[in-house]
């Protein structure tokens, strides 16, 4: 897989958009996340069977997983796949490399 696979496909000059102020940015159509939200949300958990690997990572971070669940392993890799999600163009689902 090539690296420009997963690379951001995005128009954004993130460069102004991060030199905004709290204040300067709107938000006036973002909907507000009520109990009703809560309420249907469902976590999202991988099914595939997940590599072993050796991973250096924050602590506190994986302190935080390990006591959400005893599946912290998995939280992670949710989380990991989220971020990917909503990062790159790169649709997971159809790669049968792994």
């Amino acid at each position: 897989m090539s690296d420009s696979v997963l690379m951001p496909i995005s128009k954004t000059d993130w460069a102004k958009v991060a030199a905004l102020s709290d204040a300067e940015i709107d938000t006036s159509d973002v909907s507000l996340l009520d109990d009703a939200f809560f309420a249907r949300a469902t976590v999202r958990m991988p099914n595939r069977p997940l590599a072993e690997v050796t991973l250096h990572i924050d602590p506190l971070i994986l302190r935080w997983f390990q006591n959400q669940s005893t599946q912290y392993e998995r939280l992670i890799n949710a989380a990991l796949r989220i971020y990917v999600d909503a990062h790159t163009s790169y649709d997971l689902s159809r790669d049968k490399s792994v």
